[in-house]
């Protein structure tokens, strides 16, 4: 089995339509539910690396307190950023997936695909109805 690891919120659409993509391909993916137990520092800061992305692409400014804590402000370094990601782990942008082949925020949820040992063998539609376009 594929070791497949989901930084997965339940409560969001994307991230529930990313998990199910996982499933859908046979593989039951380690879910970490984030809000719960936020990836450690060294963690966090290993999927930023992992991803190719700079800290501030991985800040989630809606139902956040992005703007309460004036995060635009381009005055906050990336170890401060993390480290308030830390505090505050509904500021990490999800789902993130790691797996063998990369890791990946998975927004939108198709692009999961790229990291699974196989495509779909089927169609799969999203929650809202959306039917996912396979390569």
């Amino acid at each position: 089995m594929t070791p497949i690891t989901i930084y997965h919120n339940p409560q969001c659409a994307t991230s529930r339509n990313t998990l199910a993509m996982i499933r859908s391909c046979g593989v039951e993916p380690s879910i970490v539910l984030y809000l719960e137990t936020p990836p450690s520092h060294t963690q966090l800061t290993q999927i930023i690396k992992a991803m190719g992305v700079t800290v501030r692409e991985v800040l989630r400014q809606k139902g956040t307190p992005y703007d309460e804590l004036d995060l635009g402000n381009p005055h906050w370094t990336d170890a401060e950023l993390i480290k308030l990601m830390l505090k505050h782990p509904i500021l990490i942008n999800r789902p993130i997936v790691v797996s063998p082949l990369g890791t990946r925020l998975c927004r939108p949820s198709e692009e999961v695909l790229a990291l699974l040992p196989k495509t779909l063998s089927t169609t799969f539609t999203k929650e809202d109805g959306e039917v996912v376009s396979l390569p």
